[in-house]
């Protein structure tokens, strides 16, 4: 099988974990290559996620370099499991840009997510009307059958938070992202009304930060932090112009742990939030 031209990010995720274990045990590509029996080309494209690699592998590699961490040998084990075609949202694959799927696919595994949001609210609590007002105001325009493909999309992934047992949502929102009015005043009313009754569920937090807070909190990009089933495999999604980034460097995790540890500290309690947002609600 030739390798993968795009491999999805969850895909490239398991060979750089893998990746990092050789190093930390102090292996050559060339000395895990001889023990499964493969050459060194084929492991450089296991770790870039390029080629897929067995479950069997996967612990033969493990014990190889001395990893003891069963958790994570087990979530390793999982990913390889995972074939195209098993997900929803591999239906659009090939409709929509490759970052799509990758925030779905991130959310669908998480454990639990944080999330600091300074202009929009959260993808996963957005109404379809102010889904479409976003993705409209888009420039230069998409094609309207694009438009509705997000849309759409982004429905779907708000699925996640409907399970049985859902991950925990943690949701820091800055007045800004209250205020504007995305879509006109009936739509904003109908996104603020929505937000509210999400910060309902016992499984999401809601806190906002207000423009009279005197304590800065840096907020000029959306952050969400998706944990994972063990810690090794946290994961941070950065909103950028053109693309999501995805990073998971443990300098980089920390870094946003930090910062949405703080700007929990300096936003409103949960209940002064609700109050806040009823407030802004009732006068839109």
């Amino acid at each position: 099988m030739p390798p993968r031209d795009n491999p999805t990010a969850r895909q490239a995720r398991l060979g750089c974990e893998l990746r990092k274990l050789r190093e930390q045990a102090g292996r050559t590509a060339r000395e895990a290559a001889a023990l499964i029996s493969t050459d060194q080309a084929k492991i450089s494209h296991t770790e870039s996620g390029r080629i897929g690699i067995s479950e069997e592998r996967i612990r033969r590699l493990a014990s190889f370099y001395a990893c003891d961490d069963t958790a994570l040998i087990e979530a390793l084990c999982a990913i390889s499991r995972e074939h195209r075609g098993q997900f929803w949202w591999d239906e659009y694959r090939g409709v929509l840009a490759p970052g799509f799927l990758n925030i779905a696919e991130l959310e669908h595994h998480a454990s639990y997510l944080r999330c600091l949001q300074a202009m929009t609210l959260p993808g996963l609590l957005q109404t379809p009307e102010y889904a479409r007002a976003l993705f409209e105001g888009v420039l230069p325009k998409l094609p309207e059958d694009e438009v509705e493909a997000r849309v759409e999309h982004r429905m779907r992934r708000g699925a996640v938070l409907d399970r049985e047992k859902p991950p925990k949502f943690d949701v820091i929102v800055h007045e800004a992202a209250l205020r504007m009015r995305v879509g006109g005043r009936k739509v904003a009313r109908a996104q603020l009304e929505r937000f509210l009754e999400a910060s309902d569920r016992p499984s999401i937090t809601v806190r906002v930060i207000p423009f009279a807070s005197e304590r800065f909190v840096e907020v000029t990009q959306t952050v969400l932090y998706a944990g994972g089933v063990t810690p090794h495999l946290d994961t941070v999604h950065i909103d950028a112009p053109f693309k999501g980034v995805q990073l998971d460097t443990m300098a980089d995790l920390h870094r946003y742990r930090l910062q949405l540890d703080y700007a929990e500290q300096v936003s409103l309690d949960p209940e002064e939030s609700r109050s806040f947002i009823h407030h802004l609600t009732r006068d839109l």
